[in-house]
């Protein structure tokens, strides 16, 4: 559990990091947006690297890990989306995010 909220957290930082300055912050110089984007994935780390450590040493692989932190960097992005970038969800997404499922499932069966 403690693996799994720390990636979430590290990816709330990510998504904003990677799309904070497509709402509001277009006129603002591109040197500038990446060094704050920086700043930003900093404290993304900060949660992304203890959550790999721990999760590994409870027996996760590396293959489980990385899925899991898909599928959250997913959830984390639809809720961007549409509450900061005001787009809408499609089924597409929904359909995008049922084959991720899938294949967390895939990584977690039999263990």
């Amino acid at each position: 559990m403690p693996t799994i909220l720390l990636l979430l957290v590290s990816n709330l930082f990510m998504t904003t990091a990677w799309y904070w300055h497509l709402k509001g912050g277009m006129n603002k110089p591109l040197a500038l947006v990446i060094l704050i984007s920086w700043g930003i994935a900093f404290v993304e780390y900060c949660f992304a690297v203890p959550a790999n450590r721990i999760g590994f040493a409870s027996g996760w692989s590396a293959g489980q890990l990385k899925i899991v932190q898909e599928a959250l960097a997913l959830i984390v992005f639809g809720g961007f989306m549409v509450l900061v970038l005001g787009e809408p969800l499609h089924w597409r997404h929904a359909a995008a995010f049922l084959c991720i499922m899938g294949a967390v499932a895939f990584l977690f069966v039999g263990r």
